[in-house]
């Protein structure tokens, strides 16, 4: 692809990005993405929602309501109009019919970059997305983008988020707070990356921050159009189920006497997971999610693989006990369905 420069673009090309639009902006991942765009306040940030939807919105957003369920996507399309990027957050159950018909309005619209609803394991690892069953949904909905020749899509790899998955029972990283017991994938020694909540809105904040297009041919990245059509790699932490166990002893207070531990192996959980699935079992969909990401084959580090863009986008080091202790308040809330 031919490099564009700013210098070249019509009068009045503005060379950052001004205007963002999110679907699903009131959802666990949406809010935290809205709330740090409206907080770097160089964005004018637009929540667009079903009609019918009763989900508070993060203040500071302008809201369009919409029905995007039917056939007709004239009013979509008039909401998503003057939008330079579109982020769609939404439940990794979203029908990806949905979530073509946004991206087929963002198209009409003329929306030049779309996050179409991937914030998770390294995209590029075509073995990892098949066994997790993602190929269908990268290949399809990124193949959609490319065909209809108007939009960028843009990818956050930031793996499985922290709060989330701690607090989220067993099948997820193993942990049981209300029974304290732990299930040790094999050995617990396989590490991964794994991002907060915060950090994947901070992440986007700062890449939608970025200006769009060099310069000149002197002017070097960082700018938005070099993730073009690709990903974003970033990370909070690199860990192995043993490092979740020291902070958790530490923000709890206990030790190892305290907790039951038992130990599986994760391909064997991640086997009879799938089987289970295919054979109509939804509950079982975490279980072989997570399980796959622990395989000794050290698919879940992309940051060994890849690197990271977290010094790029001038990212914190965080406090790692600090969101160890919120996933444990969540664990034992049962705030994780």
């Amino acid at each position: 692809m031919t490099t564009k420069y700013s210098k070249d673009q019509p009068q009045g090309f503005s060379n950052r990005i001004e205007r963002v639009a999110i679907v699903g902006a009131g959802g666990q991942m949406g809010r935290y993405i809205a709330e740090h765009l409206v907080k770097a306040g160089k964005h004018i940030v637009t929540a667009i929602t079903r009609a019918s939807s009763t989900s508070p919105q993060p203040e500071g957003v302008q809201v369009i309501r919409v029905e995007y369920g039917g056939d007709d996507d004239a009013a979509l399309v008039e909401a998503l109009r003057e939008q330079q990027v579109l982020i769609i957050t939404m439940a990794v159950t979203a029908p990806t019919g949905t979530i073509s018909k946004i991206v087929r309005a963002a198209s009409k619209a003329g929306v030049p970059y779309v996050l179409p609803n991937w914030f998770g394991n390294d995209a590029a690892n075509d073995a990892l997305c098949k066994d997790v069953l993602f190929s269908g949904f990268r290949d399809s909905i990124l193949g959609e983008i490319k065909s209809l020749g108007v939009s960028s899509y843009l990818l956050l790899n930031c793996n499985f988020w922290y709060e989330f998955s701690l607090g989220g029972g067993p099948n997820r990283y193993g942990f049981d707070f209300t029974k304290r017991s732990l299930v040790l994938f094999d050995d617990g020694d396989v590490a991964i990356n794994t991002s907060t909540w915060p950090q994947c809105g901070r992440a986007l904040a700062s890449l939608l921050a970025l200006k769009e297009l060099p310069d000149d041919e002197n002017d070097q990245p960082p700018t938005l159009s070099q993730f073009r059509n690709g990903s974003i790699y970033i990370s909070s932490f690199l860990l192995n189920q043993r490092d979740m166990f020291e902070s958790v002893k530490r923000v709890t207070g206990t030790t190892d006497t305290d907790w039951t531990i038992t130990h599986e192996s994760a391909e064997q959980r991640w086997k009879d997971s799938m089987a289970a699935l295919q054979q109509g079992d939804r509950k079982a969909y975490a279980k072989m999610l997570y399980s796959r990401m622990f395989f000794p084959t050290g698919d879940g580090d992309y940051q060994s693989r890849r690197g990271l863009h977290n010094d790029l986008l001038g990212l914190p080091v965080e406090d790692l006990d600090e969101y160890t202790a919120i996933a444990v308040r969540m664990g034992e809330n049962g705030e994780v369905a």
